[in-house]
């Protein structure tokens, strides 16, 4: 039994859908708001020091953070015709490392950066340029992963992988489904297939209940 700290929408989303998707067990904890709540963010440095999610207890009790990690932890005892990553050398498998490492070192930290940002500033004024400013580099960043994708209907191609799942996900996230439709149709396709996977029904509606 899998446990995975997590808050609705965030995070912890990539590694929940890709649980469902291998159909493992798995008991989720929502902490609350990490941004709002100190308690929250001292209830979770208790397992995780950096407070963030996700974060997963695996079944002999170590603790696995970093949503790649996790993605590759699954794959690794997955089947091969149901891993999320091709195990394989070769260019499908190296088109998703590098894209799915590419999401959380250059993307996801624009919003750890610009979602809150009075975390780094206190000036106002300043707290509203650094949030635009990223917002802005986050799209270019985008548009980089727009012009990697393949024809469809997923990112290599025929063969559904953990960059489906990452988009279907992330492009809910700031500057959301209405930029992507308009801005990177190839990835806007993607999500709306994504969305309709019969497998991650149940997570789409725990975290995106809108």
């Amino acid at each position: 039994m899998y446990k995975l700290y997590a808050q609705p929408g965030w995070g912890s989303t990539l590694v929940e859908a890709q649980a469902a998707w291998y159909g493992l067990a798995l008991t989720i904890e929502d902490v609350g708001n990490l941004f709002k709540s100190a308690e929250a963010r001292t209830h979770l440095a208790k397992v995780n020091p950096l407070a963030q999610v996700p974060t997963l207890v695996l079944p002999d009790g170590r603790i696995l953070t970093e949503s790649v990690a996790i993605t590759l932890h699954f794959a690794d005892t997955a089947p091969a015709d149901r891993s999320l990553v091709p195990m394989a050398p070769g260019a499908e498998r190296d088109t998703v490392l590098r894209w799915l490492v590419f999401l959380v070192a250059n993307i996801y930290p624009t919003f750890t950066i610009g979602d809150d940002t009075s975390r780094w500033l206190s000036d106002k004024g300043a707290q509203k340029e650094l949030a635009d400013a990223m917002n802005a580099y986050r799209q270019r960043l985008w548009t980089q992963v727009e012009s990697a994708a393949g024809d469809g209907p997923w990112f290599l191609g025929a063969r559904f992988s953990a960059l489906d799942v990452f988009v279907t996900i992330m492009t809910r996230w700031t500057p959301r489904r209405a930029w992507f439709a308009a801005s990177t149709p190839k990835l806007s396709a993607i999500a709306q297939r994504g969305d309709a996977v019969p497998e991650l029904a149940a997570v789409w509606r725990r975290n995106f209940p809108g």
